[in-house]
């Protein structure tokens, strides 16, 4: 975990990435408070909260939260429910304790199950999903909202035919710039320059922005009536009078409603989702970061349950860490927390004094900023190293990708986790059992853990074994055999010894070869009886027919 001295080692890298960070915040905080039904500058507070108390409780280096998007349609459904926005911050604020708790629990373990494939997915399938959202935006079409992530939307519009109104409705100014943020955006990535100190510190997407508002307000509105960006084109942060007028605007939550059923439930629905959506970004996070830095996922559920418990007191929405400003933070070079915290003291510091400022943002230069990242996401090379690993590594990962694209985040990253999930019982089956032969000799071996899916295989495998011939059947290096896959083998001894095939069995289930030497002692037994009465009862026959004759004489 990073330090204080960490911190002012890094300033150089986390102030810039703080402020790239901040930029790409500011309208998601807007967008998702507006598409959830609630009161603009609690998205304002629910982003302040994510970056600064998660930023200090937390030990992701790199992780960023907020307010997500995958909790716009349970905060709008909820808010329908309780009917006012007081009630439900109650919700959120149990939600809070419910995560402590969870992480006191220690199930923040569950974020580890997720196999890698699918995680990876998730990334590309986020990057995918920036680029195409931010395509209305760069064309000058801003109806919907910022940080919207599904592929249905309230209108009944998708994300595909938004993307063709937008063609055909299209703003020349902001096409001009989202174009210069891109050519900005990739000069700043040109190796050379990155070695230099300016372009180190100076983020790129600070002089995009920059540049947006420069070429909207002081060149377009002079290209006549019409031509430059206004109104829904540019951010829209609320304007405050002062900071006595900020806090007097905020809401509380209201308790006397905490013996309300519903309340309750809805607590935990934000509780176990906003965990899941946490644990999943955290994971993914720590698999971009460069460092390969190893978050404790119990201490995030606990920082996040904070931070969820005090939004609320505040009336900010619902918490949880955002794939997308956490791989901002990284692709704009951040070190450590104090760049998530930074850039939630930026949107404080927007709110109470430079809102009239950020007010001349166009949406279309954010845009610029968000196809950058999106791209990072989903690069071709990011592509080519998940492909190249094999079938087992990429059908999951295009699983969870397509999984995504044409549902939403959680319901995605659930069929992807299902398809994974099944790879993985399949890769261990075949790797569970090994058979091998040699002329009339077959070895059976299992290699570590063998579960009832392996049965068919073992069933297979025993039935291919010729009479009269030799099976050594090694368990030595399983540490758990199921106990039907034990009878199986048991069962089989007793067949094997009437085939004639000669089975040895070494290792946990060595005492099955007890039961094949007492089975061929019987055998042999059996056998030199039957030969032996075969005799008397010759001898005996031919003493009757004997002693016949001699009657008969």
């Amino acid at each position: 975990m990073d330090t204080i001295t960490d911190w002012k080692k890094n300033l150089r890298y986390d102030i810039p990435a703080g402020l790239v960070v901040f930029l790409v915040a500011l309208p998601l905080c807007l967008g998702i408070a507006l598409a959830s039904g609630a009161p603009l500058m609690s998205g304002i507070i629910s982003g302040v909260v994510g970056g600064i108390v998660v930023g200090i409780l937390s030990n992701s280096n790199l992780s960023v939260s907020g307010p997500a998007a995958g909790l716009t349609s349970i905060v709008l459904a909820s808010l329908t429910e309780l009917k006012t926005y007081e009630i439900f911050l109650v919700a959120v604020a149990i939600a809070g304790v419910l995560q402590i708790l969870f992480g006191l629990l220690k199930t923040g373990a569950i974020g580890d199950y997720v196999p890698s494939p699918v995680i990876k997915g998730m990334l590309a399938a986020i990057g995918i999903i920036l680029i195409l959202k931010q395509i209305p935006h760069a064309l000058g079409y801003d109806a919907d909202y910022e940080g919207d992530e599904s592929f249905e939307q309230p209108d009944g519009s998708n994300t595909f035919s938004t993307i063709w109104f937008a063609i055909r409705t299209y703003r020349p100014a902001a096409i001009i710039i989202t174009a210069v943020t891109v050519v900005i955006l990739m000069i700043w990535e040109l190796k050379p320059l990155k070695k230099r100190l300016f372009f180190q510190l100076v983020p790129g997407a600070l002089v995009a922005v920059l540049t947006g508002v420069m070429l909207n307000h002081f060149i377009f509105t002079g290209m006549g009536e019409g031509f430059a960006l206004d109104g829904n084109h540019l951010a829209n942060i609320p304007v405050s009078a002062g900071v006595s007028n900020f806090f007097g605007s905020l809401s509380f939550p209201d308790f006397s409603s905490l013996g309300n059923f519903a309340v309750w439930k809805i607590a935990l629905t934000i509780a176990l989702v906003a965990s899941l959506e946490s644990l999943l970004s955290v994971e993914a996070v720590d698999k971009i970061d460069p460092d390969k830095k190893i978050t404790s996922k119990d201490r995030e559920l606990v920082a996040q349950g904070v931070g969820n418990t005090i939004s609320a007191l505040l009336g900010g929405l619902p918490i949880t860490a955002v794939i997308v400003r956490s791989s901002a933070n990284v692709n704009a070079g951040g070190k450590t927390r104090f760049s998530a915290i930074f850039h939630g003291a930026l949107l404080l510091i927007s709110v109470l004094f430079a809102a009239p400022w950020l007010n001349m943002i166009p949406l279309s230069a954010l845009a610029g900023v968000l196809f950058f990242v999106g791209y990072k996401l989903t690069s071709p090379a990011v592509i080519k190293s998940v492909t190249k690993k094999g079938y087992l590594q990429y059908v999951p990962f295009f699983v969870t990708i397509i999984a995504i694209l044409f549902t939403d985040l959680l319901i995605g990253i659930m069929i992807g986790i299902g398809v994974g999930m099944l790879f993985t019982i399949r890769t261990n089956m075949q790797k569970a059992v090994v058979f091998t032969s040699h002329n009339d000799n077959y070895l059976l071996r299992f290699r570590k853990d063998v579960y009832f899916l392996n049965i068919k295989s073992v069933k297979d495998i025993l039935a291919k074994v010729p009479n009269n011939s030799s099976l050594l059947i090694d368990t030595s290096r399983a540490n758990f055999i199921d106990p039907d896959i034990i009878e199986l083998i048991e069962d089989f001894s007793c067949t094997a010894v009437a085939k004639g095939i000669e089975l040895e069995v070494i290792g946990s289930l060595s005492y099955v070869q007890d039961k094949v030497t007492y089975l061929k002692m019987n055998r042999d037994q059996e056998r030199g009886n039957k030969s032996g009465k075969s005799k008397t009862s010759g001898r005996g026959a031919h003493v009757q027919g004997e002693q016949q004759i001699g009657q008969n004489v």
